[in-house]
């Protein structure tokens, strides 16, 4: 990916306010500072803000390291391990590498730390995280069908009636 994208980031990490910092083919890394809407009703970091910020980081990477004739991704599976929390004011930081780049899959590993705003020397592993994404292909432009066209009775309009009477006699109105 030669130019990071806008910020905010588009969709929910543009929400959740995630800042893309880097992005290639081999790396990328993303930060979240924790607010009051990052938490879940325990009053702790909500652990799917750390999600979101991990699936972020591994699915820009996806999308730079594209190959030839793919044009997207999607997610298929996820896996997540939570470590610890981050408290108010915190950042969050998600470094993803590729683990497998191959014609039809990625995957991708994260590593999600936390820091005081200010100490940035001094960062904690918080939580590691892995996905799969299926990559997609440009399918070839072919007519939609309606669900009535694949009714067998579409092309019989009297199998239609016929079908209609006969629900009716076997189930009168009372």
């Amino acid at each position: 990916m030669r130019d990071l994208p806008p910020q905010p980031l588009p969709g929910l990490p543009g929400l959740l306010g995630i800042t893309l910092i880097e992005a290639s083919a081999d790396r990328v890394e993303a930060v979240l500072t924790v607010g009051p809407e990052h938490l879940a009703p325990t009053g702790y970091l909500h652990a799917a803000c750390v999600v979101a910020l991990a699936d972020t980081t591994c699915g820009y990477g996806c999308l730079a390291a594209l190959p030839v004739g793919k044009v997207g991704f999607t997610t298929i599976e996820l896996k997540s391990n939570h470590l610890a929390t981050a408290p108010l004011g915190e950042q969050l930081r998600a470094v993803a590498t590729p683990v497998h780049g191959g014609r039809t899959t990625q995957v991708w590993d994260a590593i999600v730390t936390a820091a005081a705003t200010g100490d940035q020397g001094h960062r904690r592993q918080i939580a590691v995280f892995r996905c799969t994404q299926m990559l997609l292909e440009r399918k070839p432009s072919t007519p939609k069908r309606c669900c009535s066209e694949s009714f067998d009775a579409h092309d019989h309009p009297g199998r239609r009636a016929s079908a209609r009477a006969e629900t009716k006699s076997r189930y009168p109105r009372s």
